[in-house]
């Protein structure tokens, strides 16, 4: 690792930052001295997870996830995660619901290196796990959407760069997703995340202005919570701003011990919406500014004009397979005469030599701006009318040109039990026969885009299966002695728009092997009873959900159980309960001696940034050595404290009065130069005091 370390130090800063550097290094230095048994093993899967490397139910193997902002990817970008799959991975590419990509079965050691070869393609690891601020996602079809009022892309951009690394997202109750949507339809599903942008402009002053209606508090799991309303209308230069302080709101005050109760969400529903917004007023004094401008409309990269004059003359061979596909697949951008184009990637697995073949034709019929899209496919931009036709035949000669992209057919699934330590059952397989099925039977729903199948390995939501119209979870059921293989199935979910939706409701829980019936009852009674033109949710709503059960209730009879049936799909066991530690939403650290080493750590940043001219993130950085240090002297007397705000009251109740006063300076002043350094000399006394404080009471025990 010593070799990897040079190396990396002597690659040239055009290719990798120097604080990426320093990331990658410092990654590399803990592997060892966990491998050493010289860090605590909690400290140290915090720390590898807020660097995207998370464990699978396969020991000794890591799934790194690369984020990718606002879902866009280069032709040079995808050949490059192709080439890493290849060499460090399982040659298998996986794109998630959050745009991200994943690589799974990788060594922990050669994470760093990994994360090296990444960064010269400006992607990062950073931040794709842990209790962090997330990818942020976006709609695939911002600035090329018919409705938009503007491109949101640029916006995505400025929140994902200003929050990569800031003091304020590294460390907290949880994670933190943001979502950007291009229009009122909100295909990005803002209400279901902790903080949601939907796009829209206001005359002010006579000037048209840009703004978002913003959105907080909302997700899926286990309890969904819709998000609420925080602003109709928020100018854009103010977005960053409001999302720092409601960012240092949450950390200060969000829980901490209970993973279960530590999502903004809760927060929000615990103290009300109007004291939340209260809370980030407050907060705003401590900001570095109160707005921020963001440049507008982004640059879109055109295909170039005179490729697409060699297709005027083709033809396909099966004109009926074309056109379906470009009725299923293809839609007309707000461009004139250019059209978006989603290329279906099945449960969003696809092999590194198919990508390679994807990035080739996407030189030559598309724009340099392929977008992941949250239904785990690609979209592809800027095709003109006459290339259609070839770029359907190679689409087709790769095995991509499968309708049903963005609609019924194209199901969105987790990884469950491949490689999950939270999945209870399988989902991949299952999802995979539910395709089957429809492209069989049901032909003429393949390419339904007001009807959508989601399905996730546990309650958790990762495929988002609470928003579908048809969402099935991983279960388990007790069948006398034994355990088998289930699935919970939720119905009538789905976005009616500007900011609203609807959460699926629960039906029945069945065993997994029958999910094809299941499938297959639901939508033959749709087709056969539904009105013309009714979409499914109306048609739920119409019959009701008690008319659901009992249309369904025979496949939950376990009385005819059948030996197949205690086997998952894609297993040849029989089925056994095996459900592992999450790690996706970070740890908690109680010990002494660790938030000790985190103070330290976080003051010399805080050094560190100080001399960079940072004084707000210094600041910050000083207020998180204040916090560890009285959480480690609090728990040396047995006090254990569920938020940073308890911290403070009851380090002053416990050990020193006028300590909330101190701390609090935080966001009762401007983060001047002056105020910066007086701040950072009292977190420095502090920490020495800590050290004595530690030393006495290791000689009391």
């Amino acid at each position: 690792m010593t070799t990897f370390r040079t190396a990396i130090a002597n690659y040239p800063s055009d290719e990798i930052t120097a604080i990426a550097k320093r990331d990658i290094v410092k990654l590399d230095e803990k592997i060892q001295l966990f491998e050493t048994g010289k860090i605590d093993p909690e400290k140290f899967r915090s720390l590898r997870l807020a660097r995207g490397i998370y464990g699978q139910r396969q020991p000794g193997v890591q799934m790194v996830r690369i984020k990718i902002p606002y879902g866009k990817l280069s032709v040079k970008q995808i050949r490059k995660i192709a080439d890493l799959t290849d060499e460090f991975s399982t040659g298998n590419i996986h794109l998630t619901t959050r745009q991200d990509v994943q690589l799974y079965f990788v060594s922990l050691d050669r994470t760093p290196e990994l994360w090296a070869e990444i960064e010269k393609d400006n992607l990062t690891l950073r931040e794709a796990c842990g209790n962090t601020v997330r990818n942020i996602t976006t709609s695939a079809t911002a600035g090329i959407d018919l409705h938009e009022p503007f491109d949101v892309t640029p916006y995505s951009d400025a929140l994902y760069n200003y929050f990569l690394r800031h003091p304020a997202g590294q460390d907290l109750p949880r994670k933190i997703k943001i979502a950007f949507s291009s229009s009122e339809a909100d295909s990005a599903v803002t209400f279901i995340h902790d903080i949601g942008f939907i796009p829209r402009v206001e005359i002010i002053n006579k000037k048209i202005t840009r703004g978002f209606k913003v959105l907080i508090g909302g997700g899926l799991g286990a309890q969904a919570f819709l998000a609420k309303t925080a602003y109709e209308f928020l100018p854009a230069e103010e977005i960053i701003p409001f999302t720092e302080a409601l960012l240092r709101v949450f950390d200060r005050f969000g829980e901490r011990n209970n993973r279960l109760k530590a999502r903004l969400k809760y927060f929000v529903n615990q103290i009300g919406l109007d004291e939340v917004l209260k809370l980030v007023e407050v907060e705003k004094l401590s900001l570095p500014s109160i707005k921020i401008p963001i440049e507008g409309e982004s640059t879109i990269t055109l295909p170039q004009k005179k490729i697409t004059e060699i297709f005027t003359t083709f033809r396909v061979s099966d004109s009926l397979a074309f056109l379906e596909w470009k009725k299923a697949n293809v839609f007309p951008q707000k461009q004139n005469g250019w059209f978006g184009v989603y290329v279906k990637i099945s449960l969003g697995n696809i092999l590194s030599e198919k990508s390679r073949s994807l990035a080739t034709v996407v030189e030559r019929y598309a724009a340099d701006d392929v977008r992941v899209t949250i239904g785990q496919s690609f979209l592809l931009r800027f095709v003109s009318e006459s290339a259609l036709p070839a770029l359907y035949n190679e689409l087709n000669g790769i095995g991509l040109a499968t309708t049903g992209g963005n609609a019924l057919a194209d199901i969105a699934s987790c990884p469950g039990t491949d490689t999950c330590n939270l999945a209870i059952s399988n989902s991949t397989g299952v999802a995979l026969e539910f395709e089957k099925t429809i492209r069989e039977e049901f032909p003429e729903l393949v390419a339904e885009n007001n009807l959508s199948i989601k399905i996730s390995g546990c309650m958790n939501s990762c495929s988002q299966h609470g928003l579908a119209q048809i969402g099935f979870h991983g279960s388990s059921i007790k069948a006398g002695n034994f355990v088998l293989p289930a699935l919970q199935l939720v119905l009538g979910g789905g976005i009616t728009g500007s900011g609203n939706g609807r959460v699926a409701e629960k039906i029945l829980k069945f065993p997994s092997k029958r999910a094809p019936a299941v499938l297959r009852t639901l939508l033959s009674d749709f087709r056969t009873n539904a009105k013309p033109a009714e979409v499914f949710n109306d048609y739920y709503d119409r019959v009701g959900k008690n008319y659901f059960y009992l249309l369904l209730k025979p496949f939950s009879d376990l009385g005819t159980v059948k030996d197949a049936e205690f086997i998952d799909w894609n297993q040849e066991q029989k089925y056994a309960s095996a459900i592992g530690v999450g790690e996706c939403a970070g740890v908690k650290i109680d010990l002494v001696a660790t938030l000790l080493l985190e103070a330290k750590e976080a003051f010399a940043a805080a050094e560190e940034n100080f001399s960079e001219k940072r004084f707000a993130d210094a600041v910050y950085k000083a207020y998180n050595s204040f916090i560890h240090v009285a959480k480690s002297l609090l728990l040396t007397k047995g006090i254990h404290v569920n938020t940073q705000h308890g911290v403070i009251a009851d380090f002053e109740k416990e050990f020193q009065i006028g300590f909330k006063e101190k701390v609090l300076q935080i966001n009762k002043n401007t983060p001047t130069k002056d105020f910066a350094s007086k701040y950072i000399i009292e977190a420095k006394e502090f920490l020495k005091q800590a050290d004595s404080l530690k030393t006495k009471h290791s000689n009391a025990n």
